[in-house]
């Protein structure tokens, strides 16, 4: 399987997002053959966390961070909307509620981090926290600069309770995101997405570069690595994703759990109503 470890962001070593082309497409040239490749590896996303709930001894967090029109939502409805609801959930983080600023920032993000058997998905997460509150001056430096060990502390206890961690940041480049904005603009099923608030961040894409740069560099582990993934092509960004999950997830070598009852007497007594009906 190609490039599943090549976006990585290794432990220890300092990403510059100036220096990885968000416009990347690896060596795929047939995108016939690629969306045969995402249809199989869609299949084989389904069955894994089919295999994760049903045997019930570890859980699946993964984390999608992107500057505005990033393919957040894409991803969720490309790469894992093929896994089943029952245990697969997606929990979006909008500006925290009155009842969520009266708590520690990590708060709300503890208590929807998925149970055992479960795979959850952040749109947006605790990152806001050393993103946006960095970039807009909500707290003091001494606040958020505190954060990143923080977080690394967090996603320890969760690893260390059987959480998986993978994080993603969807890496689009300036251009790209103003033309995504104008298809925002030009499609009414869209238009309810924009605001003149998207194009003010535009002024702070410098800043918000840097903040990403400093979040997956300090926050990039062996228990949860940090994944920089060139998004200008949508089609690439869902294949590199879908290969680097189920990588993750056939690496758990996961198994069925053994049956609870007498598997045996069940199916004699299949045999015996069938007899019985003839």
């Amino acid at each position: 399987m190609k490039y599943p470890d090549t976006f990585r962001a290794e432990p220890g070593t300092k990403v510059k997002l100036s220096e990885l082309d968000p416009g990347g497409k690896g060596d795929e040239k047939d995108l016939a053959a690629v969306q045969d490749e995402l249809a199989t590896l869609t299949k084989r996303l389904a069955e894994l966390q089919y295999l994760m709930y049903a045997e019930c001894k570890r859980s699946f967090l993964i984390v999608l961070q992107a500057l505005d029109a990033g393919g957040k939502d894409g991803t969720v409805r490309h790469v894992i909307g093929s896994m089943n609801p029952q245990s697969a959930t997606v929990q979006a983080f909008k500006t925290p509620s009155a009842e969520e600023m009266a708590h520690d920032y990590l708060w709300r993000i503890h208590k929807v981090t998925p149970a055992k058997g479960q795979v959850v998905v952040f749109n947006r997460s605790h990152y806001e926290d050393v993103l946006v509150v960095r970039v807009h001056n909500l707290v003091p430096k001494e606040v958020w600069s505190k954060r990143y060990d923080e977080i690394n502390d967090f996603e320890r206890q969760l690893s260390d309770s059987g959480t998986h961690i993978i994080k993603f940041f969807l890496h689009i480049d300036k251009k790209e995101q103003l033309a995504r904005f104008k298809q925002r603009l030009d499609d009414p099923a869209k238009q309810w997405k924009i605001s003149e608030f998207d194009y003010k961040e535009r002024e702070f894409w410098d800043d918000y570069q840097k903040a990403y740069e400093d979040a997956i560099s300090r926050c990039s582990t062996d228990y949860a690595p940090w994944y920089v993934i060139p998004s200008n092509h949508k089609w690439f960004r869902n294949l590199i994703i879908s290969r680097v999950l189920v990588k993750v997830l056939e690496s758990m070598d996961m198994q069925f759990p053994q049956p609870t009852v007498n598997i045996e007497e069940i199916r004699r007594q299949y045999h015996a109503a069938r007899e019985e009906r003839r």
